[in-house]
């Protein structure tokens, strides 16, 4: 006998809680590994109480950070235009019962509706395909991280070292603010808009997983060792360990362009996903868009 498959609104308040409560197995092994080969003592306190943190979110059911973020959801797959409207439920349901602190505000009146909703909200980007089911994952952004998002419009003649340049010098000018060890997105091409999307998006990829592109795997860990050699450190305090990963994504561009964004994700880089079929609902903290 076939499962029917749980609302939309209940998945959203699922992956909500899940996003906040517990973090994703891939990003807790890399703070695991970066607390063995740290050497000094305040980074090494530091990742110890990020990873008690970690524990006791889990245990408890509570979030891990206090800015709960603003939900950024990509929906994949099959879906109707009535999808907005039962995400935009679940996620004031969930910023009750989880609960979520209620972060959204008009960017001039500052009025805060209390539901992490308003005009614009919450953030959806929808990715229709032939497949045979829905998939919705969530990315919760804090403003800590967000707010050091950065978007250079470089000349071609720059070259891709132009573009190292660029992300190093956006995560080092950052310093402490976006709570490092972060995990630092980059978008390399398309249009200005479109090289901010890829940057967010690409936070979504586990940090296990191997970047399909074999320049961009390339220039991936040549940024990450060259963040991590430059001692900024945990909550930038000084140590070895400054980012957890970097991930990329590129499109094609004009000719006379070369746009470079930046998105960090703070060491708690939350995410959550959930494809729903005719069978039921998988939940999962490692999909990828």
């Amino acid at each position: 006998m076939k499962t029917l498959p749980e609302p939309v609104e209940d998945v959203v308040v699922k992956l909500l809680r899940l996003a906040n409560t517990k973090l994703p197995a891939d990003i807790g092994w890399a703070l695991e590994a970066a607390a063995g080969w740290e050497t000094g003592e305040i980074a090494c306190t530091q990742l110890g109480a990020i990873m008690e943190n970690v524990k006791k979110a889990e245990h408890l059911g509570l979030p891990m950070c206090q800015d709960t973020g603003i939900p950024v959801f990509y929906v994949k797959g099959r879906f109707d235009s009535s999808i907005a409207g039962k995400i935009a439920a679940g996620v004031e349901r969930a910023t009750k019962i989880v609960p979520l602190r209620p972060n959204t505000v008009d960017p001039l009146t500052r009025e805060n509706q209390g539901s992490n909703l308003g005009q614009g909200m919450p953030l959806i980007h929808y990715i229709p395909t032939e497949d045979d089911f829905t998939e919705i994952s969530v990315l919760p952004k804090g403003a800590g991280s967000e707010n050091m998002t950065r978007l250079g419009m470089l000349n071609p003649a720059d070259g891709i070292e132009g573009v190292k340049r660029f992300v190093v010098d956006s995560v080092l000018d950052a310093g402490g603010r976006p709570c490092p060890p972060s995990i630092v997105g980059v978008g390399i091409g398309g249009t200005s808009d479109r090289c901010v999307e890829m940057a967010k998006e690409a936070l979504l990829s586990p940090l296990d997983s191997e970047n399909s592109d074999p320049v961009l795997s390339k220039l991936e860990e040549e940024l990450f060792i060259a963040l991590n050699s430059s001692g900024l450190g945990p909550m930038g305090l000084g140590g070895a360990t400054t980012v957890l990963g970097v991930k990329a994504r590129k499109a094609a561009c004009h000719t006379a362009s070369l746009p470079v964004a930046v998105n960090i994700g703070c060491w708690a880089t939350r995410r959550a996903s959930a494809r729903i079929t005719s069978d039921g609902v998988v939940y999962s903290q490692g999909a990828e868009i």
